[in-house]
């Protein structure tokens, strides 16, 4: 792995007698796009917090390019764009104003300034909208602008907090897009409830579950080793034309090495049987599957694969968390 861009190290957070964060520990290298997933109350965003300086670990090292988040904070805030869930945007401003008011925050140069604006009104596709006033614009375009606002320094990390909440399915497909391009020169940390957005946009994926860390790893790494590999579904019926019980079909049925376990049940139609075999980790087992049908006497009548979903392995994986801090 590449040298991290931001690192954690046994963080913890307490509020009161509550462990939000129960020593996590993960490291995320530049370019990378992260999947920052959890249930509700899964420390999620007390995480992103204490990544971007506004809350303070009990214990532990938030790192930032290197630096501690808590030693540096100003430096560290420099390298970071964050887009909390409710976009913290002034309704009465046009988005222009805004764009001005947050790059003097930043305390950018003028010349920085007005490139900073130019770049991100080009990202962000706000060209047409930068004469409005905030208010008057649709959740598509308030979450543009406040994707604009978080990068208008030019960051090389972004975290995102549920960036495509409430927003319509085209809404939806166009801050999708931009994370991907976003994601092709800097460093992101995506936080959602969207399942299908992590697999459409990460590189790699990050569950905690009540303050824990829970999983660490690629899409395909996650979804092939949650259930011991993927499914095959099968519908097999005797060769001989005979239509023996459905008793007899699963008893002649002999399964390869190969596959872990199995479900055996009838199929929609009379004579046939039903398989769903679950395989071991890294290996194809359609072939081995085939042949097991032919070696048993039984014409295979459909075969499907079908890899285990990042929803099953996130509800596996999450399953009676004990509701906490956010």
């Amino acid at each position: 792995m590449d040298a991290a861009t931001i690192e954690v190290r046994d963080l913890v957070k307490t509020y009161g007698t509550t462990r939000a964060l129960k020593g996590i520990s993960f490291a995320v290298p530049k370019g990378q796009i992260v999947g920052f997933l959890g249930p509700n109350g899964a420390g999620k965003t007390t995480t992103m917090k204490i990544l971007t300086g506004y809350l303070r670990a009990t214990a532990g090292e938030a790192l930032i390019q290197g630096r501690r988040v808590d030693e540096d904070s100003l430096f560290t805030r420099r390298q970071i764009g964050y887009l909390p869930e409710s976009a913290p945007l002034y309704d009465e401003m046009m988005v222009t104003e805004l764009l001005d008011f947050v790059a003097d925050l930043r305390a950018l140069s003028p010349e920085d300034r007005q490139r900073g604006i130019r770049r991100v009104v080009e990202v962000c596709g706000l060209g047409d909208v930068l004469g409005k006033d905030i208010g008057q614009l649709s959740k598509g375009y308030r979450q543009r602008v406040g994707l604009a606002q978080a990068m208008v320094h030019d960051p090389d990390i972004l975290i995102l907090d549920e960036p495509t909440s409430g927003l319509d399915p085209n809404q939806i497909a166009d801050i999708r897009d931009l994370i991907r391009k976003l994601g092709r020169e800097k460093t992101l940390i995506l936080s959602t409830h969207i399942l299908p957005e992590v697999q459409a946009t990460c590189d790699r994926v990050i569950i905690i579950s009540a303050g824990s860390l829970v999983a660490d790893d690629t899409i395909e790494g996650l979804t092939v080793g949650a259930e011991g590999g993927e499914r095959i579904h099968l519908v097999v019926t005797a060769r001989d034309g005979e239509l023996p019980p459905i008793e007899a079909l699963a008893d002649a049925l002999t399964l390869p090495a190969s596959v872990r376990r199995a479900v055996v049940r009838p199929g929609d139609e009379s004579d046939t049987l039903a398989v769903t075999a679950y395989t071991e980790a890294g290996h194809d087992a359609r072939r081995d599957l085939f042949e097991a049908a032919l070696g048993s006497g039984l014409a295979l009548l459909e075969m499907q694969r079908e890899a285990v979903s990042l929803e099953e392995t996130f509800r596996r994986l999450t399953a009676g968390q004990e509701v906490g801090h956010a």
